[in-house]
């Protein structure tokens, strides 16, 4: 991806019902990462651009929509790390994901009484 591509759609504009996300590597900015504290996600922002050192998560399917299930670790220039559920980033220069795509299966997300969107993975055709 490029720079000041928006990561979050870039990722669900994916052609598949299915998506693993094996890694990611490059830079992000404008970064907002999310706690799950039971309840619902506590938001942190990280404006500064920082390097993205993992990445790794599942695009699946909500009532037929791209859902993005991802989470990522960031490096600050201090090298200081956090990371969490990402929610929204802009690539910073480039953002390099790398995909795996399987056939025959769809990842089937559905809302749970918790409030998150489990994983239901199925053949396609079921």
């Amino acid at each position: 991806m490029l720079d000041g591509e928006d990561l979050v759609s870039g990722l669900r504009s994916v052609p598949a019902n299915a998506a693993v996300i094996l890694g990611g590597i490059g830079m992000i900015r404008n970064a907002r990462l999310g706690y799950w504290n039971g309840t619902d996600y506590e938001e942190h922002e990280v404006p500064e651009p920082v390097e993205l050192l993992a990445m790794q998560g599942n695009i699946g399917r909500l009532n037929e929509e791209p859902a993005l299930h991802c989470h990522v670790t960031v490096a600050r220039r201090d090298g200081t790390v956090t990371g969490g559920h990402l929610i929204s980033a802009t690539v910073a220069n480039t953002a390099e994901i790398v995909l795996a795509l399987p056939t025959g299966i769809t990842l089937e997300r559905k809302l749970e009484p918790n409030g998150l969107a489990g994983l239901y993975p199925r053949e396609d055709g079921d």
